[in-house]
Order: structure tokens, then C-alpha cells, then sequence
């Protein structure tokens, strides 16, 4: 029994991957972020915002939040605002799906959409940002989160690496994250370092992002990457960085659902064709996890749909039809 709907943010499933890289000596297991109630791990990030916001006195009850989110942080504090007595305004662009903006409204949050790209930069972010602006400045009193420099958006996430190494039996050799506002990732690494444990961390970055020194170009993969590099990045943030295109998220997250039965977002297929990328230099008997930030649900239009994939990439179907024979050849695993 929970107290709230909020109790149940966290210790979400890691689950063994027994199938789609069954030929290689090393142990694979998911974190299933899918499992908190808001649908992504970005649920973590928002309820410790907004309780250390509340503690701190940065926010009062029944105030003001503004925050700039396209999809899952959005809905994360859509959520948290609605049981906690806050009125969310959430600043997006015409990139964000209708159905995350549906979510929104049925939690209560007022949209706040940018039509424009910044003048400046070309970016739907900065222009996001610069509308945050315009609102706090409008509102006297009212909070911004900041996603983006807040450092309890890491802080959150040592739990999440706790989280995993205990269930992973207090081993982890190989962390594979994706990027975006480098929240989740500074936090998992801040917790193996800390500890001095043996994990090495890969960051999953996205071809077109700008975040690992990649060069800036458009990206189809809503939360993966990012056109600017956000303050929370750090030197040497990760051990080793793969960067991955947006075909390749979107044939592993068919591949996911098709060897493996989960159904996950595009970042989550970004991690599985990092794996793929360096599988061949994993050692034996390594334990290796992945973290799958969100639900696929929320992509049912865009990386699930034949139309969309088509109408991006051209026919490349046969890339995870071929998948889909050899699993059902595969022998059977539970």
C-alpha cells in the first residue's frame, strides 16, 4: 500500500535481456523507467525538484511552475504539480506530439506553445527558454525548474543507480545511458564515483548533438540529445561516448519489442544500438545495464509507424523484418 501516487515514483524493474544478444558472453539487464506512473524517468527528476522547491521556499503551495519540456519532464511535473497543489505552465514547440500535449491538459497544465524557432539559433529550445523568461517575469513568485542546470535533476538520479547495482547483486561493469540534459547520467556517475565502483559508463549521444562535441544538425528522436549543450554536462562525464542516428534508434526499438517484448522509447533503442556498436569488446561474463527512460506508447505515431518511418527514411522494413525471422527461429527463453 502507497500513500500517494507520487509513493510510487522509483524502484522501478531491471530486467534480464535474455534474447537480443543471446550469442555473447555477457549479462544484460533493463531498467525499465516505463513503470513509474507518469510513463518515463523523468518522474524521478520532477517530484525531487519540486519537493526540494517546496522545502527551500522557492515555490508556495498552490503557486506558479514554468518549465520548458516537450514530452516527458512535462508530463512528469504535470503530474506532481496536480497532486501537490501547483499550477503548471508548460512552455512547447510544434515538434511536441498532440498526445503529450493531451496529457498536459488532462493533468491540468496550461500549454504555452512557440511557434518560432529563436532568430538567433534557429532552435525551438531557446526560443522555449526565452518564453520561460517572458512568464517568470510575468509572475511574480512563480518557480522555473530548470531542468537543463538544476542540480537536483542529477541528485535524483543516485537513487536510480542505487537502485541498479543492488539488483544487479552489488556488480555493475558496463552503464549504457542516453543524453539530453545530461541529468540522469551526471547522477549515475556522480553515484559510481563516489563509491569508487567499477562500472564503466557509456554515454548513448545522438548523431546531430551536440552535447559530446558532435556537430549540430536536425534530429527526429524527441529526448535524445540536445541542440544546445546543457549546463548540467561536465567534463569527462562519461568513460566512453557512442553516437548513434535516428534510423538506428528506430530499428532497435522494434528490435526491443520484437526479441524482447518491451515496448520503449527512442532513446531506449539508442542505448541497444550502442550495445551493438561495442558488443565485440565487452568481456566475458561482464554484467551490463541499460537504462530505458520511457515508455513506447508515446512514439506510436512516429518510430512504430510505417508511415512515418517511411515517409523519413525510405522503405527499411527488411531491417528488423530479417530481425523478427531469426527470433522466430531462436529457441525459446524465460
Amino acid at each position: 500500500m502507497y500513500e500517494s501516487i507520487l509513493s510510487t515514483i522509483g524502484d522501478t524493474p531491471l530486467v534480464k535481456l535474455s534474447r537480443i544478444f543471446k550469442s555473447y558472453p555477457f549479462r544484460l539487464f533493463g531498467k525499465i523507467e516505463a513503470f513509474n506512473p507518469g510513463g518515463s524517468i523523468k518522474d524521478r527528476t520532477a517530484l525531487t525538484i519540486l519537493k526540494k522547491a517546496l522545502e527551500n521556499g522557492d515555490v508556495q503551495p498552490g503557486g506558479i511552475v514554468v518549465e520548458s519540456s516537450s514530452g516527458n519532464m512535462g508530463i512528469g511535473l504535470a503530474q506532481a504539480c496536480a497532486y501537490l497543489g501547483l499550477n503548471l505552465i508548460c512552455v512547447v514547440d510544434p515538434k511536441t506530439t498532440a498526445q503529450n500535449i493531451k496529457m498536459l491538459r488532462t493533468y491540468g497544465a496550461q500549454v504555452d506553445l512557440v511557434t518560432k524557432p529563436d532568430p538567433e539559433t534557429g532552435e525551438f529550445l531557446n526560443a522555449r527558454i526565452n518564453r520561460v523568461r517572458e512568464i517568470l517575469r510575468s509572475n511574480s513568485g512563480a518557480f522555473w525548474p530548470d531542468q537543463y542546470s538544476n542540480v537536483y535533476n542529477p541528485l535524483a538520479h543516485h537513487q536510480t543507480m542505487h537502485e541498479i547495482v543492488e539488483a544487479a547483486g552489488g556488480r555493475v561493469d558496463y552503464l549504457f545511458c542516453a543524453t539530453s540534459t545530461c541529468g540522469t547520467i551526471r547522477g549515475c556517475v556522480e553515484y559510481v564515483r563516489a563509491r569508487n565502483l567499477p562500472t564503466r559508463v557509456v554515454a548513448v549521444d545522438a548523431v546531430g548533438s551536440v552535447i559530446f562535441g558532435g556537430r549540430r544538425a536536425k534530429r527526429l528522436i524527441p529526448g535524445h540529445g540536445a541542440a544546445v549543450r546543457p549546463a548540467l554536462f561536465q567534463e569527462n562525464l562519461a568513460d566512453e561516448c557512442v553516437h548513434v542516428a535516428d534510423l538506428d534508434c528506430v530499428v532497435n526499438c522494434r528490435r526491443l519489442v520484437k526479441e524482447e517484448a518491451i515496448l520503449a522509447g527512442g532513446s531506449s533503442g539508442a542505448v541497444i544500438a550502442a550495445i551493438d556498436r561495442v558488443k565485440e569488446t565487452i568481456p566475458s561474463g561482464a554484467t551490463c545495464a541499460a537504462i530505458f527512460p520511457d515508455r513506447g506508447e508515446r512514439y506510436l505515431d512516429t518510430i512504430y509507424s510505417d508511415e512515418w518511418v517511411k515517409e523519413h527514411f525510405g522503405d527499411v522494413s527488411h531491417l528488423w523484418e530479417d530481425v523478427h525471422q531469426e527470433q522466430l527461429c531462436a529457441t525459446m527463453t524465460f
